[in-house]
């Protein structure tokens, strides 16, 4: 099945554009997962709502990000702001919240501001799962998502596999040396013009291949792999990963 979201998030897609589409901003609709990926940037974040009082109140900036804004850069040059002087302007950070925050905020800056872009991640990976799981694990090897690896060890955890198979995965593009690990990869979320080509020493081809159905493709990078590149694919993931 098509994904429905190719008409409206082609660069960023927001909360109007899912709107339009006839999906919420959780992405609510696994089954319209298809081969195309859904836009990487994720929905906009929802607005604050009320928290018990039994609960750490979820720190908010004081003026929060405009939909389809980002927030304030989490890795900001410059002097950081000591842990143990990281205090939000009402309620307070939890024991993961400050973790996160560590060596993060930078002087002068609302710590809230940066704990949201790491939220905003976890909300994009959110999305992107629900909508089709390579595609999010596509999004973090692409470096689509930069942020993922900090923000999912102290904000969202649940979504560590996802890190984890990143590591091993391959963005578009030529790899080659050390870097190349023989195995069976399958493409995630490729165009209609996916192309490869593995090549041996002295250039020698030994396998390649294009494809213009959009859906996913497997290859085998075998051990007398020199160099593989690959283009318009997006990314390609260790087959045998959790999916």
């Amino acid at each position: 099945m098509r994904n429905p979201f190719l008409a409206c998030a082609a660069v960023v897609l927001t909360a109007a554009a899912l709107a339009a589409c006839g999906s919420s901003a959780d992405g609510n609709d696994p089954e319209a997962a298809g081969a195309q990926r859904p836009a990487a940037s994720g929905p906009a974040v929802p607005g604050p709502s009320a928290t018990p009082a039994t609960e750490p109140a979820t720190p908010r900036t004081e003026e929060p990000t405009a939909p389809g804004a980002s927030a304030p850069a989490a890795t900001a040059e410059g002097p950081k702001t000591p842990i143990d002087e990281i205090t939000p302007a009402t309620g307070t950070f939890t024991k993961k919240q400050k973790e996160y925050l560590k060596d993060r905020v930078p002087k002068g800056m609302d710590p809230a501001a940066v704990l949201q872009t790491g939220q905003e991640t976890c909300d994009k990976l959110r999305y992107l799962v629900k909508a089709d799981r390579d595609t999010a694990v596509g999004a973090i090897v692409t470096g689509e998502i930069p942020d993922a690896k900090d923000a999912v060890a102290g904000l969202c955890t649940q979504h560590q596999a996802l890190v984890d198979e990143a590591a091993y995965a391959y963005p578009d593009g030529k790899h080659s040396g050390k870097k190349l690990r023989p195995g069976v990869y399958r493409s995630a979320s490729p165009t209609t013009g996916c192309s490869w080509q593995i090549a041996g020493a002295g250039g020698k081809e030994l396998a390649s291949g294009a494809s213009d159905t959009g859906k996913s493709r497997k290859i085998t990078i075998p051990d007398s792999a020199v160099t593989f590149t690959s283009t318009g694919c997006y990314a390609w993931l260790p087959e045998g990963a959790a999916g």
